[in-house]
């Protein structure tokens, strides 16, 4: 397996408030991306202590043995102690009050990869034959979408589209998705924060990883794509390769 892993302020931003991580633990290859709110340094205290306690405990529990539905307990237990000390860390400081992070994960092997999310940062399987969303946005957006008030087109201008309705942080009890993904030699797995399909279509993220040129420049074609039109946020991008 290869990965690579890219993360911009964006022309705007003043500080990033993104983070992510790269990890191998025995067969699995761990990724994971975070977007913080709540503030300049909450939102970067969010999405830091999140990455950092995810990996942990994975590095911790994530056993070579465990079948799909273990692995995704194993990630989901993670996801709930990140809560928690995102949690911890906001009743410290009153201006951390309302600070949380967006998070998407990937836990990769051979044939199989566990995605699990919270809020709108996104997985994408990719391949030759196309370009499909693993993970579901929290987003009042895209429950638009689902209920027909919205196209997806709509959506990606909507004025709304940065209000999520599941973070990390703000709620005791935090509920993830995942996805059990099955890949093959040749496929991708994208994870990213908002920030890039804010700015860059699905179809536009299929070309530069499939047809751009080499993987090897992939992430930084996409993060000046993003930069092309604005960047208006941060951008956060890790791409892994199943060979």
């Amino acid at each position: 397996m290869r990965i690579w892993g890219i993360t911009d302020t964006g022309l705007v931003r003043e500080e990033n408030q993104d983070a992510y991580a790269i990890k191998t633990i025995g067969p699995y290859t761990l990724a994971v991306v975070c977007d913080g709110m709540g503030g300049t340094q909450g939102g970067r205290l969010a999405s830091s202590t999140a990455v950092d306690v995810y990996r942990e405990q994975l590095e911790n529990n994530l056993k070579a043995e465990m079948t799909a539905e273990q692995v995704s307990q194993t990630s989901q237990f993670a996801i709930a102690l990140a809560n928690a000390a995102i949690r911890e860390e906001a009743a410290k400081n009153p201006g951390f009050e309302r600070m949380g992070t967006t998070l998407v994960s990937a836990i990769a092997r051979d044939d199989m990869a566990m995605i699990s999310n919270v809020g709108d940062s996104r997985a994408y399987l990719i391949s030759r034959e196309g370009i499909t969303q693993v993970s579901r946005d929290h987003s009042v957006v895209e429950n638009m979408v689902e209920r027909g008030d919205l196209t997806p087109l709509a959506a990606r201008h909507h004025p709304s589209r940065n209000l999520i309705t599941r973070a990390l942080g703000p709620d005791a009890q935090v509920q993830p998705d995942t996805f059990d993904v099955t890949w093959k030699q040749g496929d991708y797995i994208l994870l990213c924060s908002d920030g890039l399909v804010n700015t860059v279509s699905d179809q536009e993220i299929l070309f530069e990883v499939i047809h751009g040129g080499e993987p090897d420049d992939c992430l930084e074609r996409l993060v000046s794509l993003s930069k092309e039109r604005g960047a208006p946020d941060n951008v956060t991008v890790v791409l892994l390769m199943n060979i």
